[in-house]
């Protein structure tokens, strides 16, 4: 055999699966490959995507997670200004109270005192009488002289 006619033999060779591959096995490749390629990029930009997501429902947590905290914060400071504005009014309350106990103490302070006088001005009118009837040592009789000894009493 001769060497030319085996090398020609495989260059024909050689073309013609190069011919059937480009032809039959190559573009099937391709298309697999292209759409691998394809589902690649679409995945990575789903995760782009999701990544984009995410950092927008994290920033809207965060304002949500300030919204609430501000909200209580709001809802402490009224809690606290209520519980002021309680015990102002039950200061007033007791206030008020107080004053109202301390004078009623000082009506009826001042009633005993005025009771305790009529009944000091009776028992110094009755001493009296008594004094008067030792020095005229004689009676006096108290029917008698009611008007002059109220008038004594009242003098007292």
């Amino acid at each position: 055999m001769n060497l030319n006619a085996t090398l020609f033999a495989q260059f024909v060779v050689f073309f013609i699966l190069a011919w059937f591959t480009m032809k039959f096995v190559w573009p099937p490749l391709m298309k697999a490959l292209d759409e691998r390629a394809e589902k690649i990029a679409n995945g990575l930009a789903a995760a782009e995507k999701g990544k984009a997501e995410m950092a927008a429902a994290e920033k809207r947590v965060q304002a949500e997670l300030a919204t609430a905290k501000d909200e209580g914060l709001k809802r402490i400071a009224d809690a606290e200004k209520r519980a002021a504005a309680i015990v102002e009014e039950a200061k007033k309350t007791a206030s008020d109270e107080a004053a109202r106990i301390i004078a009623a103490a000082k009506a009826d302070a001042e009633q005993q005192v005025t009771q305790a006088r009529e009944t000091l001005r009776g028992q110094v009118a009755t001493l009296a009488v008594a004094g008067a009837e030792q020095i005229l040592r004689r009676e006096v009789n108290a029917a008698a002289h009611a008007d002059l000894l109220n008038q004594l009493k009242a003098e007292l």
